[in-house]
């Protein structure tokens, strides 16, 4: 077997993953043997992996300097792919630069440049302009969502970028979206294009939930219970709206999280984090949600609101049955209301009368030390078994981000678990411990 072929199993073991589908085999081998790749596949089927293997198995380990750089419409899919280099424990530094963070602390990221930058393009272009790092090793460009980039405006920042990048040599862009026009600026040459949209998953199915009444919040709260304890998100077009249904929800005892653009970073972040680790069932969330950003296998999605374009009604279905697991989308529909052109009859799901879905049994706790205290997932199981005096079965996910961490322990346990923990050491580092 060789070596390239030992280290990506060591890379796929690490990220918990069995074997790569049919889209990443694919992408990995145009990747590694074209200069100009497009790859289009649906939302959730893996597409960083694909790009983030041959892209590692190509670096230079002699050098020193920023080698690629992958450029993403949002923070959050920023730090997703940033966290999923760092799991892949290559050895290589990796780093995340976008809005909502401070420039400080870009700066010391940078101090020791990463071999893989990604970043917004807005963000990336400031430190460009700013900072001093030599761009001549950059030989990669990833365009990741690049659609999403232009349709929010990130056209003359992206071009900047490219523009300052005089050794580029493979360009790589993805997208969930069919049909997008690719850029002059971009400089593709007779790009290698894996589609595999059409491969969408058929196990996802289309229901319509009826409201007798123009307010669809009773309804709501109806289909909730009657689909019971499963993981799934509530869309929803406009922050305010999600405000009304998230106070409507908090009346009703139903556990959620928010997520939307105007929101502060930090609350976003801890928003998905509660959703991961299953604090929370229920995210309320704008088409922010839909794109690329790393939340669990859902079970099903309600559209609250329907996007104005197909394209986002897509993207947001596919949130769930993702990759062959099956899953539902229910359009919650006023009985007078007329669905878009792009919607064709729907079978109706009838809703029975059901109990408030239980919470979830899960707290998440914030402890202050993190990466850059050297602390690892393995240091904080061995305080909360150790000196909190859990049992495995009463500690869940641990996510650890640069200077901080969150650990989702039993409900039950949280508060003894605080006072117990809290204001000791992990590693050098005295830490305090908290339920958010």
């Amino acid at each position: 077997m060789s070596s390239t072929l030992k280290n990506q199993q060591h890379i796929l073991q690490k990220l918990g993953i069995e074997k790569l589908n049919s889209m990443q085999e694919e992408a990995k081998l145009a990747i590694s043997s074209s200069d100009n790749v497009v790859l289009l596949s649906p939302t959730g089927t893996g597409k960083t992996v694909a790009f983030l293997l041959p892209i590692i198995s190509g670096l230079d380990p002699d050098c020193s300097e920023i080698q690629t750089l992958i450029l993403v419409p949002s923070r959050e899919l920023a730090i997703q792919i940033e966290q999923v280099a760092r799991d892949m424990g290559t050895g290589y530094k990796v780093n995340a630069v976008y809005g909502g963070r401070s420039g400080t602390q870009d700066k010391l990221d940078l101090k020791h440049r990463p071999a893989i930058l990604i970043g917004t393009p807005g963000r990336v272009a400031d430190r460009l302009r700013r900072d001093s790092f030599s761009t001549n090793h950059i030989k990669t460009i990833v365009l990741d969502e690049f659609d999403k980039s232009l349709e929010i405006g990130f056209e003359v920042e992206m071009t900047e970028i490219i523009t300052a990048l005089p050794t580029i040599q493979k360009r790589i862009l993805t997208s969930a979206t069919q049909e997008v026009a690719i850029p002059d600026f971009v400089g593709l040459t007779n790009p290698v294009q894996i589609d595999y949209l059409d491969e969408a998953s058929s196990q996802l199915q289309l229901k319509t939930i009826i409201s007798d009444t123009k307010d669809k919040l009773p309804t709501l709260v109806k289909a909730l219970n009657h689909i019971g304890n499963q993981p799934g998100i509530i869309f929803c077009n406009y922050k305010d709206t999600i405000q009304r249904v998230s106070d409507f929800l908090q009346e009703h005892k139903i556990g959620h999280g928010c997520f939307y653009g105007g929101m502060e970073q930090k609350d976003r972040e801890r928003a998905l984090i509660k959703f991961r680790n299953g604090t929370h069932q229920i995210i309320i969330a704008t088409d922010l949600a839909a794109r690329g950003i790393d939340i669990p296998e859902i079970k099903y999605i309600i559209h609250y609101h329907l996007p104005l374009k197909s394209q986002e009604f897509t993207h947001r279905n596919g949130r769930t049955a993702r990759m062959n697991a099956d899953g539902t989308a229910y359009i919650l529909q006023w009985k007078n209301e007329e669905l878009p052109d792009f919607i064709n009859k729907l079978e109706i799901q009838p809703l029975i009368d059901a109990p408030i879905p239980k919470p979830t049994g899960w707290k998440t706790l914030f402890i202050s030390g993190g990466r850059r205290d050297k602390i690892s997932k393995g240091d904080i199981a061995g305080l909360f078994f150790k000196q909190g005096k859990l049992n495995k079965d009463e500690l869940g996910i641990i996510e650890i981000k640069p200077d901080c961490a969150f650990v989702a322990v039993k409900a039950s346990k949280a508060k003894k678990v605080i006072e117990q923990v809290t204001n000791t050491r992990l590693k050098k580092k005295k830490v305090r411990v908290s339920m958010i």
